[in-house]
């Protein structure tokens, strides 16, 4: 795969991306609101991407194929519920936003929390990290890569209950959790009409 730059900078993909995709998200999100822009178009989507996991905008169809997630289908939004901050290795000072029901981890573009750097890590796959909305409660499960997963120093081979502040080791990376969601706060949910 050889990746091409932009003129901005950006490093992209010429045999997925025509232009670069930065720079296209920029230009929609900039360009003034209308009836024909980002926020009417159904073809348009919210996606993640990149370290850091910043938010960009991608044209895609309405089903890509893609399950969504049910607080998005509910509210029509995927808020935030908590991060994973790298604290040592390859990507330290890094933080990976985390979603209601299963983030998995791992190297690949397709993983919700991509930690690219670390060869250590599987590529799909290596843990996920789930928030059940309706318990309020997060979760390590382990995942189908080679590589272990650590929490607070023990091996995770069962789904492991996470607490603020807990430590999750993948290959040669460290990430501490830091939840939003919990006893203390929930985003609310748009009502269905459902009675």
């Amino acid at each position: 795969m050889a990746l091409k730059r932009c003129e901005n900078g950006h490093y992209f993909d010429p045999a997925k991306h025509p232009a670069c995709p930065t720079c296209t998200i920029r230009q929609e999100i900039a360009a003034p609101p209308s009836s024909e822009g980002p926020g009417s178009d159904p073809q348009i989507r919210r996606v993640e991407g990149g370290t850091g996991r910043a938010a960009q905008m991608a044209r895609a169809p309405v089903d890509a194929g893609r399950t969504q997630r049910r607080v998005r289908t509910q509210s029509g939004i995927d808020p935030v519920v908590g991060w994973l901050v790298c604290v040592a290795g390859p990507e330290t000072g890094n933080d990976y936003r985390l979603h209601a029901e299963k983030n998995f981890i791992g190297r690949g573009e397709t993983m919700d929390v991509r930690i690219a750097s670390d060869n250590t890590i599987s590529r799909e796959n290596h843990a996920a990290l789930s928030f059940d909305p309706k318990k309020e409660c997060f979760r390590l499960l382990p995942g189908d890569g080679r590589g272990l997963v650590y929490l607070n120093g023990e091996e995770v081979v069962a789904p492991e209950v996470l607490n603020a502040g807990d430590r999750i080791e993948l290959g040669d990376t460290v990430l501490l959790f830091v939840p939003l969601c919990g006893p203390d706060f929930r985003w609310p949910v748009a009502e269905t009409g459902a009675t």
